[in-house]
């Protein structure tokens, strides 16, 4: 017997309701939920979390791991918020990361998350030679954004969108390679082409949570 997927819903939008990426992602857990009850969407809203310092005792606890060597004592309990923000986001099998682009790449806040878990020793780490092996592999992972302008392959601003390959790079290195991108945009040139590129991102949003769990993919065990 299967158990229920479990999919992280991580939030870095501070606009709630009135988040436009937030009603695509809203529209893939609909199709998600629409083929399969056996899933829990559990929420980290990044906006609305107090996430724990990656500064002070953390910083020093994360250099002390960095060069092989175990945390003092009296870092231990500092890290362990660190430990425990971790130890959240691997037990997902499933990934929904909604963000807007803000000046090119991701929220600040995401950017804050991401730096709590990428840490060696949990998410990564370093094999005898120095090559790096990822630690969170076998896991999927779905990326909503909106964007104000376009940046898709062949617009003049693509080379500016340093928030796709971001989210690949910094996820890829932990061994989530399976990712897939919705992007809403563009949203701020006009009324008309909004509603266009967001009932076009729903629609995408809807079709692929309907097929996410399929056989051919696969269901985590």
């Amino acid at each position: 017997m299967r158990e229920r997927m479990r999919i992280l819903h991580i939030i870095a939008t501070p606009r709630g309701s009135e988040s436009h990426s937030l009603r695509v992602s809203e529209a893939f857990l609909q199709g998600v939920r629409e083929q399969s009850g056996d899933v829990t969407v559990d929420v980290v809203d990044l906006y609305r979390q107090d996430l724990p310092a990656v500064a002070g005792d953390n910083i020093e606890a994360k250099y002390t791991l960095m060069v092989g060597r175990p945390i003092d004592r009296s870092h231990q309990e500092s890290w362990r918020q660190i430990e425990s923000l971790i130890e959240h986001f691997v037990s997902a099998d499933v990934y929904l990361i909604t963000a807007p682009m803000w000046n090119f790449g991701v929220p600040y806040a995401l950017k804050y998350y991401i730096d709590c878990l990428v840490q060696p020793g949990y998410l990564f780490r370093y094999d005898e030679t120095g090559q790096v092996v990822p630690m969170v592999n076998g896991k999927r992972m779905v990326c909503v954004t909106s964007r104000g302008a376009d940046y898709s392959a062949g617009s003049y601003l693509h080379s500016y969108d340093f928030q796709e390959p971001y989210l690949r790079a910094i996820f890829g290195f932990v061994g989530i390679t399976d990712l897939q991108f919705i992007h809403a945009q563009p949203m701020d040139i006009t009324p008309h082409q909004r509603e266009a590129a967001l009932t076009g991102a729903v629609a995408q949003a809807r079709d692929l949570g309907r097929g996410f769990l399929s056989p051919a993919v696969g269901v985590p065990a």
